[in-house]
C-alpha cells in the first residue's frame, strides 16, 4: 500500500504483515500532519504489534518515537529529553524542569512543526504524571488555534486507562482526530501468518495462540507440521518452560492485577468462565460468592478486554461470559491447575490429563466463536441478506420441557417499521459428526421463534461441524435450500484454494 506523502510515496514496510487498514489510517494521519496539528489515540492489547507499526511510521515519515517505561516522573522526563536529543541533535542537550515545560517545548519547537510524534505506553506516563492529559489538552488547543505544531499519537496497552482519555469529562475529550484499536489478526489471516494450510489444524492452533502476532516469535517460528503434530507442538511450545509463551498467560494476568485487591478472586472468576460456568450465577457458585458481589470483578475484566459479555439474542436480560484471549483461556484450563507439575518438567503427563478438558471447555466453545465470526463476515448471498448482528442464545421449548441452544444466530440489520429478520440459526460441533437430529432441533427452534416482531419466513438452518455430516444430513441439505452445511474448510476457503 502506498500513499502520497510530501511529494513521495509512503510505503508500508515489507516486514509488517497484514495491517493494511491500520497502516492506511496512520499514513493518512501523517499526511494531514503536514498541514495541521492533530491528536490521535491508538490502543490494543499487548503483543499485537502497535509499537512495530508506530515505530515504522515515524521511521518512514521522519517523526519522533518515544516509548515510555514504568518509571518515576523525573526519570521519564530525562528519557523523553534524551529521545528529543537523538531526534533533533541540538547543540545543547534538552533539560526540562517538569513535564509541563517538556510538552510546551514539544508543541513550540520549530523543528517539530508538521511532524508526527508518538508517545507510546502513554499509561505509564499518566501513572507518574496524572496531570499530563490536561497539559496536553492545553497545548493541543493552542496548536489548533495557531494551526502550527506537531501531530501527536498517544498509544497504550492498558485499555481501561486509554479508553478514559477521550471519555466523559476527560480533558482530551473531543480533541482526537484519530482513534482506533490494533486488534489480533482475523482468524483466517492468522492461519496464513503461521503458514498453516490445514483448516482443522488452523482451528486447533488458533484456540491456543489466537491472532496475536508476537506469539510466533515467542516459539521461534515453530509451526505445527500437521494435525498429527499438534500435540507435540503444544509440548514444544506453550507447555515448554524454555519458551516465552509458557509464562505469557501468567504475565498478562499479573500486569492487569498490579493495582487490584483480592487478586485470587479475580483469578477464580476467570477460572470459573474457563471451566464452562459462564453465567453470573454459575460464576458465583464456582467462586463461593453471591452473584451481586461479583459485578465489580466482572466489570474490571471487561474493561481490560480479557473478558467479553455476550447478551442472549433471544432473551436480552440473560448474558454469558467468555475469555477473549485464547492463551489465557488455555492457561486457565490446562496450565493453572497443574502449574507445579509443568515447572517440574511433566508436560507430557499434564497434557494427557488435560486433553479432554481442552477439547470440551476450550476447543468446542472456540470453534463456536469462529463460526459466529465467519457468519458476521459472510457475503450477503450466504444468508439471503447482509448480516447485521450475530450472537448466541437459548430458545425455551415449553412443550418439550427443554431448551434449545443456538450457537450462531444471524439477524439482518434492523429496519424501522418492519419485523426483524432472522436470517439464520445454527448449531456448531467441533468433534461430532452432525445428523438430521441436529437439523430437527434447529427446525423446532425456528417454529418456536415464529412470533410477532420476528420474521422467520426465510430463516436458514445452518449446521457447522469440523467433524463432518452424515449422508442423511447431506441429502436433507440437497433437498432444502433453507438447510446449509458449513465445514472447517468453509471457514478457511483461502487455505483450501491454496492446496
Amino acid at each position: 500500500m502506498f500513499l502520497a506523502f510530501g511529494g513521495r510515496m509512503l510505503a508500508k514496510p515489507s516486514r509488517i504483515y497484514d495491517r493494511e487498514a491500520e497502516w492506511d489510517l496512520l499514513t493518512r494521519f501523517a499526511d494531514r500532519a503536514k498541514t495541521r496539528p492533530q491528536l490521535g489515540v491508538v490502543t490494543g492489547r499487548r503483543r499485537q504489534g502497535k509499537t512495530y507499526l508506530l515505530d515504522a511510521l515515524t521511521s518512514q515519515a521522519g517523526g519522533l518515537y518515544f516509548g515510555a517505561t514504568q518509571a518515576t516522573a523525573t526519570e521519564s522526563l530525562a528519557l523523553f529529553a534524551a529521545a528529543l536529543d537523538r531526534h533533533l541533535a541540538p547543540v545543547t542537550p534538552h533539560r526540562f524542569a517538569d513535564w509541563d515545560e517538556a510538552i510546551t517545548h514539544l508543541y513550540s519547537a520549530p523543528e517539530l512543526r508538521g511532524t508526527v510524534v508518538v508517545l507510546d505506553e502513554f499509561s505509564y506516563l499518566t501513572d507518574a504524571v496524572p496531570a499530563l492529559p490536561s497539559i496536553l489538552q492545553r497545548e493541543v488547543d493552542r496548536a489548533v488555534s495557531r494551526n502550527e505544531g506537531p501531530s501527536v499519537l498517544l498509544c497504550g496497552s492498558a485499555l481501561s486507562v486509554m479508553g478514559r482519555l477521550l471519555a466523559g469529562s476527560a480533558p482530551l475529550r473531543g480533541r482526537a482526530n484519530l482513534e482506533f484499536v490494533v486488534r489480533p489478526f482475523e482468524y483466517q489471516s492468522a492461519a496464513r501468518y503461521w503458514g498453516i494450510t490445514d483448516p482443522r489444524l488452523a482451528v486447533l492452533t488458533h484456540a491456543v495462540v489466537g491472532g496475536t502476532p508476537a506469539y510466533r516469535s515467542f516459539v521461534n517460528d515453530d509451526v505445527p507440521l500437521g494435525p498429527g503434530d499438534f500435540d507435540d507442538w503444544v509440548l514444544r511450545t506453550v507447555l515448554n518452560p524454555g519458551t516465552p509463551l509458557f509464562l505469557e498467560g501468567r504475565y498478562l494476568l499479573a500486569e492487569e492485577m498490579v493495582s487490584q485487591r483480592e487478586p485470587n478472586l479475580y483469578h477464580s472468576v476467570l477460572a470459573a468462565v474457563a471451566a464452562g460456568n459462564n453465567t453470573r450465577g454459575g460464576i458465583a457458585s464456582y467462586v463461593g460468592r453471591k452473584a451481586n458481589d461479583l459485578s465489580h470483578y466482572l466489570n474490571v475484566w471487561e474493561d481490560t478486554g480479557l473478558l467479553v459479555r455476550e447478551v442472549d439474542v433471544f432473551r436480552p436480560g440473560r448474558s454469558t461470559y467468555r475469555i477473549a484471549e485464547p492463551v489465557i483461556a488455555f492457561y486457565e484450563v490446562v496450565c493453572r491447575p497443574r502449574w507445579g507439575q509443568l515447572e517440574a518438567g511433566r508436560a507430557a503427563a499434564v497434557w494427557q490429563d488435560a486433553r479432554v478438558r481442552f477439547t470440551a471447555q476450550l476447543l468446542g466453545p472456540h470453534f463456536e466463536s469462529l463460526c459466529r465470526r465467519w457468519a458476521l463476515l459472510a457475503e450477503p448471498g450466504r444468508f439471503g441478506g447482509l448480516p447485521g448482528e450475530v450472537g448466541t442464545g437459548v430458545v425455551a421449548d415449553a412443550g418439550g420441557r427443554s431448551q434449545i441452544q443456538v450457537d450462531v444466530a444471524v439477524f439482518a440489520p434492523t429496519e424501522p417499521g418492519r419485523p426483524r429478520r432472522l436470517l439464520s440459526i445454527g448449531e456448531a460441533k467441533w468433534g461430532k459428526v452432525m445428523t438430521t437430529t441436529h437439523l430437527d432441533r434447529l427446525r423446532r427452534a425456528v417454529e418456536l421463534l415464529a412470533k410477532p416482531g420476528l420474521d422467520t419466513s426465510h430463516t436458514i438452518m445452518t449446521c457447522y461441524s469440523a467433524a463432518g455430516f452424515d449422508d442423511k444430513l447431506w441429502e436433507a441439505a440437497a433437498a432444502d435450500p433453507r438447510v446449509q452445511l458449513v465445514s472447517a474448510a468453509d471457514l478457511y476457503p483461502e487455505l483450501v484454494d491454496s492446496q
